[in-house]
């Protein structure tokens, strides 16, 4: 299977950081609000999830969602997390360390898009 989305080591570092402050975590990537299309990192359940957000897939045992309109944008590409200094001007946990998460993306390749992992949507979940 083809992942959708992917992490650096040095954002795992920092989640793991984060976990042990925040307990689980989820990840929601920003539709353009605050810090313009930045992934947010929260505590797992703090943020509400509706029918209209699709889980990507599973980074370093967190959760990554989008909003569906936004994944109609996406799906072409393969996301990759990572971390950079800098203080963004969102909610997530990671920004009182001077840090942000910001994504960097590439398009599948059509051999990769023959076996993509598929979505499932945050209502589907139990």
């Amino acid at each position: 299977m083809t992942e959708r989305v992917l992490i650096t080591d040095r954002a795992t570092k920092i989640i793991d950081q984060l976990r042990e402050k925040h307990g689980e975590l989820m990840f929601h990537q920003s539709g353009g609000c605050c810090d313009g299309s930045s992934p947010m990192c929260f505590p797992k359940g703090e943020l509400m999830l509706n029918e209209t957000d699709v889980k990507l897939g599973t980074i370093h045992g967190c959760n990554f969602y989008m909003s569906k309109d936004q994944f109609e944008y996406w799906k072409h590409t393969q996301l990759t997390v990572d971390i950079t200094t800098g203080r963004g001007s969102s909610f997530s946990l990671e920004i009182p360390l001077g840090l942000r998460f910001v994504i960097k993306s590439r398009l599948f390749t059509d051999e990769e898009r023959e076996h993509l992992e598929p979505v499932e949507y945050a209502s589907e979940e139990a």
